[in-house]
C-alpha cells in the first residue's frame, strides 16, 4: 500500500457535483492499493499515520500527531499512485489492484483508521471521478509505502 499524506486547513471530495465529504483541519490520504496488499499493511499505515508527528506544537515545532491535535481525515482511493512510468511516455498500472480486491482494502484501511483515530473518516468513491479539493498547510507532504517499512 502506498499513501499520499497532505497536512491540509480545509479538504473535501465532490462527486457530481455532490460534496461527499469535507473537513477542516487535519489529513487528506491519497490510497493506493496493489494486489500484495493486506491486513498488515492497513495496520501498519493507519497506526503510522495517526501518531505520525507532523502538526506543529505552541512552539510551531512539528511534534504532535493527528491524535494530539483531534483533528479530521479524508482517504481517497487512487490507484494511480501505482503507475509505472519505466517505459514509456505513458503510465502502466499493472500493479494497482482491481476493484474485486481492492475495495475491500480500501474499506479495511478505512474502518481501521476510524478506530485509530476515534472518529468518523472521510471518504472519496471507489472509482468515481472525483474534484478533490484542498489547502496543504506547511505545505506538509508525506509518502509512505507499506512495503518499505524499514
Amino acid at each position: 500500500m502506498r499513501v499520499v499524506i497532505q497536512r491540509v486547513s480545509r479538504a473535501s471530495v465532490t462527486i457530481e457535483g455532490f460534496k461527499k465529504a469535507e473537513i477542516g483541519w487535519g489529513l487528506l490520504i491519497l490510497l493506493g492499493i496493489e494486489d500484495a496488499d493486506g491486513d498488515e499493511d492497513i495496520l501498519w499505515l493507519c497506526r503510522k499515520i495517526a501518531n505520525m508527528r507532523i502538526f506543529n506544537d505552541s512552539n510551531g515545532v512539528m511534534n504532535q500527531s493527528l491524535l494530539d491535535q483531534d483533528g479530521d481525515a479524508i482517504v481517497v482511493s487512487q490507484f494511480t499512485l501505482h503507475a509505472s512510468t519505466k517505459k514509456g511516455n505513458r503510465p502502466s498500472y499493472i500493479e494497482a489492484a482491481k476493484p474485486e480486491v481492492a475495495i475491500p482494502l480500501y474499506e479495511k484501511f478505512v474502518r481501521q483508521l476510524e478506530a485509530e483515530i476515534g472518529k468518523p473518516v472521510g471518504t472519496g468513491e471507489f472509482g468515481a471521478d472525483m474534484k478533490v479539493e484542498l489547502l496543504n498547510d506547511g505545505p506538509v507532504t508525506i509518502i509512505l509505502d507499506s512495503k518499505n517499512k524499514e
